[in-house]
C-alpha cells in the first residue's frame, strides 16, 4: 500500500468532503470547519436527538443523513451525478479501473435485504489512512466497535450511547505481564486498522504498533511491535479461532510479513514473508487455507501447494471467504471484487464493478446468504450469494467509508461514514417477512375463549412487527434486560 501517512485525511477532506456542496447552509458549513475535532464532536453528542434520524423519520421523507436538500441550491441526484464524474479512484496502476469492465457480471439492482433502521451522527467513524478500512466491528446486532479520532469507542444501537474503549492519544502500555510483550507501551499511536471478535480487541498502528485488549478486562493484555523498519504500518488484523480452540490473529503489514499470533501463550507463533507489502489477509473456516492480497494484481492461496489467483489489474486491499470455505472473495483498486471457487481457482466465477473506486472492505453475513463490498466512499453493495451473486441492493449515501460490519446473527449491517459535517454511523436491519400476521384479526382473537397467554404473545408479535425502531423498540429491551 501507499506509505503515504500524515496527510491522508486531509487528503480525502480536501477532495471529497460534503462541504464542497455550493452554498451550503452557513449552519452546517460552519459546524464542520470551525473549531476542533474535539469540540465537533462535543457539540455533535450534546445534540444527537436533532442530529439522528430514525426509521420513522426517514419514512415521512427526511434524508437519511440529515442534509437539508430543500435548503441547497443542488438536487440530491444532481450532486449524486456530480460525484459521479468527478470523483478520483486512487491508483497505483494507472487506468485499471477503466480496463477492469469488460468481463463484469450485469445484476439487477434495487434489492431490499436490509432497510434503514438509524443513522447515528452522535458517534463519529474517522479514518487515518485512505486505503484502510476495517475500522467498524460488530460483536451483535446492538453492539458496535469503531474508531473515532484517537478512540475506540463502544457504540450501543439499544440505547444510542457510546463509551470509550481505548485512548491511543497519550501513553498505552500492558497492564499485564506476558512473554514477548512491550512493557513500556507506546505513545500516540496512529491507529490504521482494527479488529474485533467476541472479547479480543486487536489495533495495528503506522509503526507496527499491535495493542490487544480484552473486553472484559480492565487495562492492556498485551502490546508488541511487528518491526521496526520504516514501511512497517499494520495493515489488516484478522481473529480466528484455530481448531484446537486457541485464539489468535494474523497481522499484515507494509513490511511484506504476514505474522500469526497466540493469544492464548500472547506470543509470535508464525511468521512468514511474501514478494510483496501485504495489505489483508483472510483464514478459510477449516484454518488450512489463507487468501494473501498486496500491493501485486495477483493475489495468493496459501496451503501446501501454494497458488496464484490471476485476474484483478491493480492493488487489492480486501478480502473474505464465504462461510461454506469453497467460495472466497477480492477487492481490488480496479474497481472490481471478483469471487472465486476454490475447486478451480485459476479464474474468478464472478467479477462485481463498483460505482466511483476500489473496492476497500468485503463481508459475508454469518449465514453465508449476502456479501457486502464497500467502495470507498458513497456505496456499499450488497448481493444476493444464492442468486448467484444477480440479485443486488445499492446502498447509496454520502461520505467516505471507515467500514462496514454484519452482526452475527446477521440481523444488522453497520457501515461507518466519515465525513467532517455529516460523519455517523449507519444502521440497516435485515428485512424479514411477516406478512402471515396480516390475516390475523385481532379483534376476533379476543373473542376465541382461549388463554390470555396465547393472546398476548400474538398481539406483542403484531405490534412488534410494525413498530418504529426507535423509542418503543429501546424503550421495551431496556425493560427486559432490567428484569
Amino acid at each position: 500500500m501507499s506509505n503515504y501517512q500524515g496527510d491522508d485525511a486531509e487528503y480525502m477532506a480536501d477532495e471529497y468532503d460534503m462541504e464542497d456542496i455550493d452554498d451550503v447552509d452557513e449552519e452546517f458549513r460552519g459546524r464542520g470547519m470551525g473549531g476542533s475535532d474535539s469540540e465537533y464532536e462535543e457539540y455533535e453528542f450534546s445534540n444527537n436527538k436533532t442530529a439522528d434520524t430514525s426509521a420513522a423519520q426517514a419514512r415521512r421523507g427526511k434524508d437519511i443523513q440529515g442534509i437539508p436538500w430543500d435548503r441547497l441550491s443542488i438536487t440530491r441526484e444532481k450532486y449524486r451525478q456530480t460525484r459521479l464524474e468527478q470523483y478520483k479512484n486512487y491508483e497505483n496502476i494507472p487506468q485499471s479501473g477503466e480496463g477492469s469492465g469488460k468481463d463484469c457480471k450485469i445484476t439487477k439492482k434495487g434489492a431490499s435485504f436490509y432497510e434503514f433502521r438509524r443513522n447515528s451522527r452522535s458517534v463519529k467513524s474517522t479514518i487515518l489512512h485512505f486505503q484502510l478500512r476495517n475500522l467498524v466491528w460488530a460483536t451483535s446486532k446492538h453492539d458496535v466497535y469503531l474508531m473515532s479520532h484517537f478512540s475506540v469507542v463502544h457504540w450501543s444501537s439499544l440505547t444510542c450511547s457510546r463509551s470509550q474503549v481505548l485512548n491511543v492519544s497519550g501513553h498505552v502500555a500492558p497492564t499485564e505481564k506476558h512473554p514477548g510483550s512491550l512493557l513500556e507501551g507506546f505513545s500516540q499511536t496512529q491507529v490504521s486498522t482494527l479488529a474485533v471478535k467476541d472479547k479480543l480487541l486487536v489495533a495495528g498502528g503506522f509503526q507496527g504498533e499491535l495493542i490487544c485488549k480484552h473486553l472484559d478486562r480492565p487495562g492492556v493484555s498485551f502490546c508488541s511491535r511487528t518491526t521496526y523498519d520504516d514501511n512497517a504500518i499494520t495493515n489488516a488484523v484478522d481473529i480466528y479461532v484455530s481448531p484446537s480452540g486457541a485464539v489468535h490473529f494474523t497481522a499484515s503489514n507494509n513490511d511484506c510479513g504476514v505474522r500469526d499470533f497466540d493469544m492464548e501463550k500472547y506470543q509470535l507463533s508464525k511468521h512468514f514473508r511474501f514478494p510483496w507489502p501485504v495489505n489483508h489477509t483472510s483464514l478459510s473456516p477449516d484454518g488450512k487455507l489463507l487468501i494473501i492480497v498486496g500491493d501485486n494484481p495477483e493475489g495468493m492461496l496459501v496451503d501446501s501447494n501454494t497458488g496464484k489467483l490471476s485476474g484483478h489489474l491493480d492493488f487489492s486491499f480486501a478480502s473474505a471467504w464465504h462461510p461454506d470455505g469453497v467460495t472466497f472473495a477480492t477487492g481490488n483498486q480496479d474497481k472490481t471484487c471478483r469471487v472465486w471457487d476454490l475447486r478451480k481457482p485459476s479464474e474468478s466465477v464472478a467479477v462485481l464493478k463498483g460505482n466511483l473506486g476500489a473496492i476497500r472492505s468485503i463481508r459475508y453475513s454469518s449465514d453465508g446468504r449476502y456479501m457486502a463490498t464497500a467502495e470507498p466512499a458513497d456505496f456499499v453493495h450488497v448481493y444476493d450469494v444464492k442468486s448467484g451473486y444477480e440479485r443486488e441492493q445499492e446502498i447509496d449515501f454520502f461520505g467516505e467509508i471507515s467500514g462496514i460490519s454484519y452482526s452475527p446473527d446477521t440481523e444488522a449491517l453497520f457501515i461507518g461514514v466519515w465525513d467532517r459535517t455529516y460523519g455517523s454511523l449507519l444502521e440497516y436491519g435485515r428485512c424479514r417477512n411477516y406478512s402471515y400476521l396480516d390475516y390475523l384479526n385481532l379483534r376476533w382473537l379476543w373473542k376465541l375463549q382461549i388463554s390470555g397467554v396465547v393472546v398476548l404473545v400474538v398481539v406483542v408479535h403484531y405490534w412488534w412487527s410494525r413498530v418504529d425502531d426507535d423509542h418503543k423498540v429501546e424503550g421495551m429491551y431496556r425493560r427486559l434486560e432490567s428484569k
